[in-house]
């Protein structure tokens, strides 16, 4: 049977299974256990939502790994000290992953970053630039090498066939998501086949789930703009495609119950609520971080395996990413509800 084969029947409630234990994990995952106890609460991320401003905001971080104790406390040095944490984490988790096709994958997350950035100058004839990520399994200064050289075929077959993916689709009528979409649906196809390969429960289930939450958001972005581009869903989910297709066809007040099969009902309930209350998506990314981050929380039932390991590494990065969001806000000075409507469940408890 195809492991990465759309299913029209769902058997399980709410999340996935995520596979057996690798004892070869054991000192790996209780490291990660030990970290998760110094993870920012949900607490913190209020009272900074709270906080009469930015420097106020900064200093509820003061008894972190974020805080700022020397230097400005601008968003710039903020923002520096976020990449810092966030490099830590990824070399940590290189350093203890065991399978290399592992750390491979999350490689290849850059690489496909990476090429987001280079089609968009490449077909708006801006500079290709400079300031592409590091991290990826092709070095930044060879990345621009490679575009400016106009000599792609030194890419490997995954990123040329992303390459060709998102221009055919820009030049189709010059619109520049269309980028994003033909990566979206080559990186999608690469991770399944890459954890296919492995034999990891644990992968396909998060690579499928991301792919069902990639397609609900595409879903509900062409209804607010009122477009009917039916190519766009993403296949290898656990949601058929058709499903989406017919969302395009039905009305918001029917949307939620198209999905009441599914993991996402709830999901897209509050979202699609929020939608026509606010005319915003604020809910609905809320929606599928949470999701996803619980899905991920799933992990602690297993004793020792990468599935923690990795499962750490996504939420440390996702709270980066909001400590980020909350003081872009403050400094900004957003209002408090715009924040809180924002806030995932984030925190480890």
């Amino acid at each position: 049977m195809d492991l990465v084969e759309e299913q029209d029947i769902i058997d399980f409630y709410r999340y996935p299974p995520i596979g057996d234990e690798d004892w070869r994990y054991t000192w790996a995952t209780a490291q990660v256990r030990a970290l998760e106890t110094w993870m920012l609460s949900r607490s913190v991320f209020l009272n900074m939502a709270d906080a009469a401003d930015f420097a106020s905001a900064i200093e509820l971080l003061s008894g972190t790994e974020y805080a700022m104790t020397s230097g400005p406390q601008s968003l710039g040095a903020a923002e520096k000290m976020l990449l810092e944490r966030r490099s830590a984490v990824r070399e940590l988790f290189v350093d203890l992953m065991l399978d290399d096709e592992l750390v491979e994958i999350l490689r290849a997350r850059e690489d496909f970053t990476n090429m987001r950035f280079a089609v968009r100058r490449v077909v708006t004839e801006r500079p290709i630039g400079t300031d592409y990520s590091d991290a990826g399994s092709i070095g930044a200064e060879q990345f621009e090498e490679i575009f400016e050289q106009e000599d792609r075929e030194r890419f490997p077959d995954y990123l040329q066939q992303a390459v060709e993916e998102a221009i055919l689709g820009y030049y189709q009528n010059k619109d520049i998501r269309r980028i994003d979409y033909g990566i979206d649906k080559v990186f999608s196809a690469y991770k399944l086949k890459a954890a296919a390969r492995l034999g990891s429960v644990f992968l396909l289930s998060l690579f499928r789930t991301q792919i069902d939450l990639t397609n609900i958001r595409t879903l509900l972005r062409l209804k607010m703009a009122e477009r009917d581009e039916r190519n766009l869903f993403i296949s290898g989910g656990f949601v058929e495609i058709d499903r989406f297709i017919h969302g395009l066809d039905v009305g918001y007040e029917a949307l939620a119950t198209l999905f009441y099969t599914t993991p996402y009902y709830g999901v897209v309930e509050a979202g699609v609520s929020y939608l026509a209350a606010e005319q915003s998506f604020l809910q609905l990314e809320k929606g599928c971080e949470d999701h996803l981050m619980g899905f991920l929380k799933t992990t602690r039932v297993i004793t020792a395996g990468p599935q923690p390991v990795i499962a750490y590494l996504m939420m440390k990065e996702n709270e980066i990413r909001t400590v980020r969001m909350v003081l872009t806000c403050k400094k900004n000075q957003m209002d408090t509800k715009f924040i809180l409507d924002r806030l995932g469940e984030n925190g480890v408890g």
